[in-house]
């Protein structure tokens, strides 16, 4: 007889790792199987540093969870007595119509969060090592700041084992599917049986919902259905650099995270928190990944031309040959909102993906949220309009 439990989590990264210590919060009997170890480096989760952020220009609907998010994240540094969330505050660039500055200030009006907005002029005297073009205005958000990425994953595991979860790593889901009310999972060690089965898988998501569809379903119609998958959920590779830079770039004396909106795209980074660079990233492009095992790794001159393009306009002042770089991945969504539902046909499955590159700073909250719906079968956060009926 395969181990059972109440519930299990496949793939430990930043989601996963919220899920599996609210689970284990709940004094339940918790499994999480993880392809790496805690906190590696070939997902989407690592990296060092993510951006939070309250007056969420995507939708004004994250801003409730935001709230909840940032009381979650507190309490895990106060029981696990580490470090994670950073509050050195935040500016948006950009032309007043641009999605992020007119949504910022959106997202404050209908939440009443407490933003400063600048003149160009402004600006270029709060913050002299960044160039502001006089047609740009800027936002400020105080509250803002980063998460150290690596040490909130290792936490959320910390604590979800030390209220009782069981954690494999290096461990390979090969398939999942209904097994009476609940649910079996196959691995290369063995099988599982569990009541519930939550899915935050990341880049390999479509993979596994597809392969286990298959292995389920043959040619029959929800074996069709799995087709939708592919046009859910995009994975794309997303180089990030780290340039060396002065220390007029350290927090001391002023800087912040950062987020510019350009005619070539997004960008975003972070102060020099390390005494010796800041990092800095694109965040609009992406090449797709048809095998997250087999992403590129390496840099390309393609990969650094739009950040040193970015760096000569707006960050002049910075070394424009990266000292560092690193890879992660994007699962995006069509339109770049997160996916928190049940599996179409299989009730006892939910699912947690398609975070579109912004879902980190969520990753205490939505993990309560799945949490919620595995043993409840519903939560009361405000997770309506990420479900898959907005796609019909």
């Amino acid at each position: 007889m395969p181990p059972v439990y109440d519930a299990i989590v496949l793939g430990v990264g930043g989601f996963g790792s919220g899920a599996l210590r609210h689970l284990a919060l709940r004094g339940r009997r918790v499994l999480g199987i993880e392809r790496f170890g805690v906190a590696h480096d070939r997902g989407s989760s690592h990296g060092q540093t993510r951006i939070i952020r309250q007056a969420y220009f995507e939708h004004p609907d994250y801003v409730p969870l935001l709230f909840r998010a940032y009381d979650l994240w507190r309490e895990l540094e106060r029981e696990t007595g580490r470090r994670l969330l950073d509050p050195v505050g935040l500016f948006i660039a950009g032309r007043p119509e641009c999605e992020s500055v007119a949504g910022t200030l959106l997202a404050a009006r209908q939440h009443n969060l407490p933003v400063e907005q600048l003149t160009a002029a402004d600006a270029r005297q709060r913050f002299p090592g960044y160039r502001f073009p006089d047609e740009f205005t800027v936002v400020c958000e105080a509250q803002a700041g980063y998460l150290a990425v690596e040490a909130c994953v290792a936490a959320q595991v910390e604590s979800a084992v030390a209220h009782g979860a069981q954690l494999h790593t290096g461990e390979t889901v090969l398939s999942f599917g209904p097994d009476g009310e609940g649910v079996r999972v196959r691995t290369d060690r063995g099988d599982y049986l569990a009541s519930r089965l939550i899915v935050t898988a990341g880049p390999w998501a479509q993979e596994m919902l597809a392969a286990s569809e298959a292995a389920v379903c043959g040619a029959g119609p929800t074996r069709q259905a799995s087709g939708r998958w592919s046009d859910w959920l995009r994975v794309v590779r997303k180089p990030v650099f780290w340039f060396a830079a002065g220390p007029q770039y350290d927090c001391a004396q002023g800087n912040s995270t950062f987020f510019f909106e350009t005619a070539a795209g997004q960008f975003y980074g972070f102060p020099r928190i390390d005494g010796q660079t800041i990092k800095v990233a694109e965040h609009t492009q992406g090449d797709a990944v048809a095998d997250p095992l087999a992403v590129d790794r390496d840099l390309h001159a393609a990969d650094l031309a739009p950040v040193a393009a970015f760096l000569a306009e707006h960050i002049p002042d910075v070394a424009p040959r990266p000292v560092q770089h690193s890879v992660c991945m994007y699962t995006r969504t069509p339109d770049c909102h997160f996916i928190i539902d049940r599996h179409p046909h299989w009730p006892a499955v939910i699912l947690g993906m398609g975070f579109s590159g912004h879902g980190f700073k969520f990753t205490t909250v939505i993990g309560e949220a799945l949490a919620e719906l595995a043993l409840d079968g519903q939560t009361s956060l405000p997770i309506g309009f990420l479900g898959l009926a907005r796609w019909g």
